[in-house]
């Protein structure tokens, strides 16, 4: 629990994280020259999908992930049909779809999210590491409704940036947090959908009890979302009954041979209708660490 109590200040990530992270910088400034055709684009497009109205409802809603592999695991499904996948996800329930675009590590790309948002009638989201505005032009540009991104990857000046440039963009954004501190910078910056990984992004490593700790500290009216290391209906129990609105899950269904089934039966789970009381879960996680 010692993580959730974490409050030093800011610093560049270490670990593959942060490997990522350089990487993203290098490849927003490799294109940063194209955010005035990128913004003409997104000018002549219909409005984006809403985003958080469908992750409420009386069961926890999917965000399924489209994901090819990862520096976890390696190779997951790498000659998937992103399109089909998706249309298979939301046949079975799926509420918005993840797109990985990292091309290093994920072997994502932005004709994936191109190809998905014209295949599915729901919200889809850009999971990159996301670090430039640019790179937001470029997801609504593809299609995107919203983006990913992860308030450890960014600094305390970075994140409402980049809020600011989704906006102005049009999309909306998951905001990704591990911590308490890290969850009030997503707070300050006026995140209203949140994602809480219980993968540590330097390490790899999955504690699965992160999630259920840290989503009762989420403001009610805000969507939480419970991301990694989940499979099955068993495994998504804790952040249901912690108060989750939604799960994300990626490799599980990525490499299943009856994706749709596997959406339907995750999506089958029902949440914990209590409304999150935030004040009391930081009362009680306070008391924890003491």
């Amino acid at each position: 629990m010692q993580a959730f109590f974490s409050s030093a200040p800011w610093s560049f990530p270490g670990g593959t994280l942060g490997t990522l992270a350089r990487e993203a910088h290098e490849r927003a400034g490799a294109v940063a020259g194209t955010l005035a055709e990128l913004r003409a684009r997104v000018h002549d497009l219909p409005p984006a999908h809403p985003f958080a109205a469908p992750l409420r409802g009386p069961c926890l809603r999917v965000i399924a992930e489209v994901k090819r592999a990862s520096p976890s695991k390696g190779a997951i499904a790498p000659g998937l049909d992103a399109g089909m996948q998706a249309a298979a996800y939301v046949a079975g329930g799926a509420a918005a779809i993840s797109v990985l675009t990292e091309p290093t590590r994920f072997g994502g790309t932005l004709a994936d999210l191109r190809d998905v948002s014209h295949a599915v009638p729901v919200p889809v989201i850009r999971k990159d590491f996301l670090v430039h505005p640019v790179q937001l032009w470029e997801a609504r540009a593809a299609g995107a409704s919203a983006a990913l991104l992860i308030v450890r990857s960014l600094s305390p000046d970075e994140l409402p940036r980049l809020m600011d440039a989704a906006a102005e963009a049009g999309l909306s954004t998951l905001v990704e947090v591990r911590t308490l501190g890290e969850l009030d910078r997503a707070l300050a910056a006026g995140a209203t959908v949140i994602g809480v990984n219980n993968r540590d992004l330097e390490t790899l490593v999955i504690d699965p009890a992160t999630a259920p700790a840290l989503i009762p500290c989420i403001p009610a009216e805000c969507i939480a979302v419970a991301e990694s290391g989940m499979r099955t209906p068993v495994d998504l129990a804790p952040a249901a009954a912690a108060g989750a609105d939604a799960v994300l899950v990626g490799s599980a269904i990525s490499a299943a041979a009856d994706p749709a089934a596997v959406v339907r039966a995750l999506a089958g789970v029902a949440r914990s209708l209590s409304s999150r009381n935030a004040e009391q879960a930081r009362r009680a996680v306070g008391s924890a660490g003491h």
